[in-house]
This record gives structure tokens, C-alpha cells and sequence, in this order.
């Protein structure tokens, strides 16, 4: 039976396949094993995958090194690409394989419960034109991700996982949730950018008193 197959041959679960990757021999995994387990839903999946290590905790800078692939991903999915495609620097990219067991396992209610209810529908945002925007919806994200802020990856990041989901399960709904969190990241940033305006400009009128 192959990483990508039950026995009557429908396509496993993003849960199943992740535990069938832990469970593979050799002690590393690489992406390009990751990519060739989901095969044509390799672009959710992945994405997905990158999405969740993402919303993990991680101190400053620590999303730069985790969101930029990420960058790459999202570029292929908004140039309208069919398959999704590495260079082989990044296909060799490898992590413990007990570390991914012991990740993935943390996680794996939560993974489990989110596909229970994603299913197919709202076919139209996830058609050809709705994965173009959605890739560049996560373009922008991904970039927001890679900036060192302490807290800024969450948001990001979620949504992210949201438009990965509705892009591997085809499920438009998943879609929505992703754009509503992208207009709260979005949000955000400008407060945040506003925040930094108009503490800049309090310094300043500051030293300007001072002085």
C-alpha cells in the first residue's frame, strides 16, 4: 500500500498520511518524501504543513527561517501552476522524522478534528482564478510571516492554514475563513504601523522639547 492510498485506493486523510510519513523508515524526512506522499494535493497539503509550524511559539526571527518557504509556495500557487514544483536545495530539506512523530502527534486531535469538518463545497473559490488570488492573498502573508515581530506569525499564519485546507479538501467555506483572517492580519499591521508612526513621532516631538 503506497504513502498515498488506502487499500481500495481513495486518497488518505492529511492526518493519515502524516502519520504514515512518521512511521516510514529512515531517520530523516525530507520535503520532497512530504510532496510525493500527497501527491496532486501537494499544494494544501504542504502549505498546510509550513501553516501549522508556523503558529507554533517561535522567538523573534525564528518566522524567518519557517515562513520563507512559504514565499515560494505561494508564488507557484498564484503563477497558476497545476503541480507543485521544488528545487532540489529544498526538496532535500529534512527534519528527525522522530521529531515530525512527536509534532504531528501533539497535534493530531486537532488535525483530526479540523477535517471532520471540511468537505468539498463552494467549488468556485477554490476553482483555477480562486487559487490564483489565494495564492497571492498567502504571498502577502508569507511575507508578514518572515518579518521578525514578536506575535505577528499567528494571524498570518492561520490564515494561511485556512486557505490550505480549503485548497487541499476543495472546501470553499475553509476559503472564506481564510480571507476574513487575512482582513484581520491585515488590520493589524496597519494598527501596528500606525503605532509605530505615531510613537516615532511622539520621540520626536520628545527630543524636540528637550532640546
Amino acid at each position: 500500500m503506497s504513502l498515498t492510498e488506502t487499500s481500495t485506493g481513495r486518497p488518505l486523510r492529511f492526518s493519515d498520511t502524516l502519520e504514515r510519513l512518521g512511521a516510514h523508515g529512515g531517520s530523516k524526512l525530507f520535503l520532497g518524501e512530504i510532496v510525493e506522499a500527497f501527491g496532486e494535493r501537494a499544494f494544501g497539503a504542504v502549505m498546510l504543513l509550513f501553516a501549522i509550524v508556523n503558529m507554533l511559539p517561535w522567538p523573534p526571527g525564528g518566522t524567518t527561517l519557517t515562513g520563507a518557504p512559504l514565499l515560494f509556495l505561494s508564488a507557484e500557487l498564484a503563477w497558476g501552476r497545476d503541480t507543485l514544483w521544488m528545487p532540489r536545495w529544498l526538496d532535500r530539506a529534512s527534519v528527525s522524522r522522530e521529531t515530525f512523530r512527536k509534532l504531528s502527534g501533539r497535534l493530531m486531535k486537532v488535525i483530526r478534528f479540523t477535517e471532520s469538518l471540511s468537505r468539498p463545497r463552494l467549488y468556485f473559490l477554490t476553482g483555477r482564478l480562486g487559487q490564483g488570488l489565494i495564492g497571492l492573498a498567502c504571498l502577502v502573508l508569507s511575507a508578514i510571516l518572515v518579518l521578525p515581530v514578536f506575535g505577528g506569525n499567528l494571524i498570518p499564519a492561520v490564515a494561511i492554514g485556512f486557505f490550505s485546507l480549503g485548497v487541499m479538501q476543495r472546501d470553499g467555506l475553509a476559503v472564506l475563513l481564510g480571507w476574513a483572517t487575512t482582513a484581520i492580519a491585515v488590520a493589524v499591521l496597519i494598527f501596528a504601523w500606525n503605532l509605530v508612526i505615531a510613537g516615532f513621532g511622539a520621540g520626536l516631538e520628545w527630543i524636540e522639547r528637550v532640546l
